[in-house]
């Protein structure tokens, strides 16, 4: 049987806010998983290589971004192919 590839990307903050939590589930997925950056934060500018090792073999994700608290941005989701995405820029 065929493994399953972990999902691989780069994670660039292009706001002005630390971003504290990042969420991804499968499309079709009514629930958010566990926060992939665990006590990590990701600080303007700054880029994480991110693994989504679930064990899956789909490729679209729902992604959900949370600042900090005393930023003015809101959290933001957005939907991509993470099989086909080498980096990601969150914008604000």
């Amino acid at each position: 049987m065929a493994q399953a590839e972990d999902l691989v990307f780069s994670l660039k903050n292009g706001t002005s806010s630390v971003l504290t939590n990042f969420y991804a589930s499968p499309v079709g997925v009514d629930q958010w998983e566990d926060d992939i950056f665990g006590r990590d934060t990701l600080a303007p500018g700054e880029s994480m290589s991110i693994t989504i090792a679930d064990g899956r073999r789909t490729c679209e994700y729902d992604m959900r971004f949370e600042f900090e608290e005393s930023s003015d941005l809101d959290t933001t989701e957005d939907t991509q192919n993470l099989c086909e995405l080498g980096e990601y820029t969150i914008h604000e």
